[in-house]
């Protein structure tokens, strides 16, 4: 999961790479800054490359990667956003569930 604080800079930074992108022809580089612009899944993996995200670790090949994003309302503090064992209640937490 992944917070983006500021979709602004982060749609410029994909249009400034975009735009020095010199293996992108006229046409290309159009329908790619009308993607960047109007989705920000779209910057994010103009951005990131996934393979060097997986490329130093031992016993991952990988064969697919995809984006996708949404717009939620985030509570940090929320059940449903705590780690295992990080709920300050997880007690009542295991009984609510068993209810």
């Amino acid at each position: 999961m992944l917070e983006i604080n500021d979709s602004d800079k982060l749609t410029a930074a994909a249009l400034d790479r975009l735009d020095g992108d010199g293996a992108l022809r006229g046409d290309e580089r159009e329908h790619a800054r009308t993607s960047v612009s109007t989705d920000t899944a779209e910057a994010l993996a103009y951005l990131v490359d996934p393979i060097d995200a997986v490329r130093e670790v031992p016993g991952v090949e990988l064969t697919q990667a995809s984006w996708s994003s949404e717009q939620i309302d985030y509570d940090p503090d929320a059940r449903e956003w705590a780690l295992d064992g990080d709920y300050e209640d997880d007690e009542v937490a295991r009984e609510d569930e068993e209810d």
